[in-house]
């Protein structure tokens, strides 16, 4: 299966788990890319005019994995943008996972998702799964669970 992971990363962590998830579908036989959502200058939180340099195409893709970080309790303007553009995500089945640094889901983890899937639903994908990650403590064995649970999926 060919499986495009697209992230939008600012610090490099969301991209970091990405790589790792990259790994481990790979070594279950599957072709996989990672394509980076890139932005003109920086976007803040609340952002609503976003220009990207670099907006990955994702119909050539089997299924895709959408990975972003949380800014202010909501999914990344970058990469919400990024998905109300993409024209259709129909037949794909997708996973979605978002990084934050707060602990708690209510501090933006469980909304980024929501948000997330609400956007790929009404391009017509399929969420087969979605996964939270907080940057504290145990990240890799956090980034383990997470790959091992969405190369599973796939």
């Amino acid at each position: 299966m060919k499986i495009g992971i697209v992230v939008y990363s600012q610090t490099g962590h969301t991209y970091s788990v990405a790589e790792k998830l990259q790994e481990k579908l790979q070594a279950n036989g599957h072709s996989v890319d990672i394509e980076r959502v890139t932005t003109v200058g920086d976007v803040n939180p609340g952002s609503k005019n976003v220009t990207f340099q670099n907006q990955p195409d994702v119909q050539g893709y089997d299924a895709l994995v959408f990975g972003s970080p949380v800014h202010a309790f909501n999914l990344a303007p970058a990469m919400r943008a990024y998905l109300e553009q993409i024209p259709s995500l129909q037949g794909k089945n997708v996973a979605c996972y978002v990084t934050k640094g707060l602990p708690f889901h209510r501090t933006g983890g469980n909304q980024a998702i929501s948000q997330m899937k609400k956007i790929c639903q009404s391009k017509g994908a399929t969420i087969v799964g979605t996964d939270i990650l907080v940057w504290r403590g145990s990240t890799g064995k956090k980034i383990d669970e997470l790959t091992g649970k969405f190369s599973v999926i796939f």
